[in-house]
């Protein structure tokens, strides 16, 4: 079983302010942990690279607000994914209401968000510090990456 170290709690430097806002999306390795950086609407964000759903790549999916919240939409499965929080976000009617109307709703925090800095036109990137398990560690490190296949492979037979 691969043993998870916790995340040293310290800043990583991922690149120049100015670089970062044209490159709009920037994928880095930290302490082996694959994270997707975004620059949208003049605010950065950091989120794990791999969608907690089936470990599609974030880095092409759309951005869009939903119910008041800034979304990225994963290209494979269209799982919506908020990007302050890493709510999952779905699209339901409540049956118990008289006349059920469409509505969204969080499934709650499903993809691991990390935190962006800025410095003097640097940007740094801490690792999340929140010791419980999220659906998006699942597609993490080495056997993330043998999960990741999989689903690729799966994704392809259908």
């Amino acid at each position: 079983m691969e043993e998870k170290m916790p995340p040293t709690g310290v800043p990583h430097f991922v690149g120049k302010k100015e670089e970062l806002i044209e490159a709009k999306r920037s994928f880095r390795t930290l302490e082996g942990r694959d994270i997707l950086i975004i620059h949208h609407q003049s605010v950065f964000y950091a989120v794990d690279s791999y969608c907690y759903h089936a470990g599609g790549q974030l880095q092409n999916g759309d951005i869009e607000e939903i119910a008041g919240k800034l979304c990225i939409i994963c290209p494979n499965h269209k799982y919506k994914i908020s990007l302050a929080e890493g709510e999952g976000l779905y699209k339901a009617r409540d049956p118990t209401e008289e006349k059920p109307v469409r509505r969204w709703y969080s499934k709650g925090v499903k993809q691991r968000i990390h935190t962006v800095t800025e410095s003097n036109g640097d940007v740094y990137v801490m690792l999340s510090q929140c010791s419980n398990w999220i659906e998006s560690d699942f597609f993490q490190g080495e056997k993330g990456k043998v999960e990741r296949a999989k689903a690729a492979a799966a994704e392809k037979k259908t």
